[in-house]
């Protein structure tokens, strides 16, 4: 059994990823309604043996693709020739598994100063005070 490297760190083995070429729209002229020359690329994620916070992230970066068998489904029909949207896809998936390797950076909670919360209240008090002067005049 073979792997296909998508990324640098990661591989997937060759079963889990299947092709179906069918007919594309676009260019191709005459040749578009003889030829299947759009791919239809399947990542299989049970299959995959993806570490469980990538296989995480790819499923929610995956959205509409996602199938509910839980596998990522990707349409190439941007070129003329098998070979090149094969590629296309290929490319497409790999980029979403590079994404998906990289963990989102923590949130540190933080603080706003001293100074900066009396300058929002002292904000405040000087725009309410100009509203105020906005209103109906008292009659005293």
């Amino acid at each position: 059994m073979t792997n296909v490297r998508l990324t640098a760190r990661t591989s997937v083995p060759a079963d889990a990823i299947t092709q179906r070429f069918v007919r594309a729209s676009g260019p191709g002229g005459q040749n578009v309604n003889k030829v299947a020359t759009a791919v239809e690329l399947r990542l299989d994620l049970n299959r995959a043996a993806l570490p469980s916070a990538v296989r995480a992230r790819l499923e929610t970066l995956a959205g509409n693709r996602l199938t509910q068998a839980r596998e990522i489904v990707i349409f190439a029909q941007r070129f003329r020739t098998q070979a090149r949207n094969r590629d296309d896809a290929l490319a497409r998936l790999s980029a979403l598994v590079q994404q998906a390797e990289q963990a989102p950076k923590r949130r540190v909670a933080t603080k706003p100063t001293v100074s900066s919360r009396e300058r929002r209240l002292e904000h405040k008090g000087k725009h309410g005070a100009r509203k105020q002067l906005r209103g109906k005049p008292s009659l005293e």
